[in-house]
């Protein structure tokens, strides 16, 4: 499999600055993601960097949840067409059946919140991690990437599951960008 077969992402940056991660990384990262969660070959999602009035807005008009969140997903694939386990490598039958490119979906980011959760030690898996806005970042975009292919964390069971995978796909990230040099 080359490097550049599966699904892919775009990056899309309306919040400039305030993180250290290059639109390349983030693009590089969500791709791991979709791919080991099982999204089309042919798949592409967006992922976008916004301010907190952005987000709140969409948060407001989407969830009906008022003020600013750190990472809301758009899926536009019905959640029931991705294997039941992230790891499980078989392709679904909309996979199979699809040749163009597909939209998976949207993934948006609040960098203002990822800044303040990360610096006061509210980030990370359990909301108690002090880390790197740019750590921050990546663990949302992740998140952001499992939500669109179904994953949830609803329950104890599935939240277990869910932080599992993120930590899984950062470590194999972080072991890729070392391999490469950067």
């Amino acid at each position: 499999m080359s490097r550049d077969a599966g699904p892919r992402a775009r990056v899309t940056r309306q919040r400039r600055g305030g993180v250290s991660i290059s639109s390349t990384e983030l693009s590089a990262l969500v791709a791991r993601a979709l791919r080991r969660a099982g999204a089309p070959a042919n798949g592409e999602a967006v992922l976008t960097l916004v301010d907190d009035a952005t987000i709140a807005k969409l948060n407001a008009t989407h969830m009906g949840k008022r003020g600013p969140t750190d990472v809301l997903s758009f899926p536009l694939i019905d959640p029931r067409d991705f294997p039941a386990r992230a790891s499980a490598r078989s392709s679904s039958a909309r996979q199979r059946s699809v040749a163009a490119q597909m939209p998976i979906g949207d993934i948006v980011i609040s960098v203002d919140r990822a800044i303040e959760q990360a610096r006061d030690g509210r980030g990370g898996t359990d909301g108690a991690t002090k880390q790197s806005v740019a750590d921050e970042v990546r663990l949302l975009a992740v998140h952001g990437a499992l939500h669109l292919c179904g994953w949830d964390h609803d329950t104890q069971v599935s939240q277990a599951a869910m932080w599992r995978e993120q930590s899984l796909i950062l470590r194999a990230h972080t072991a890729a960008m070392k391999r490469s040099g950067r």
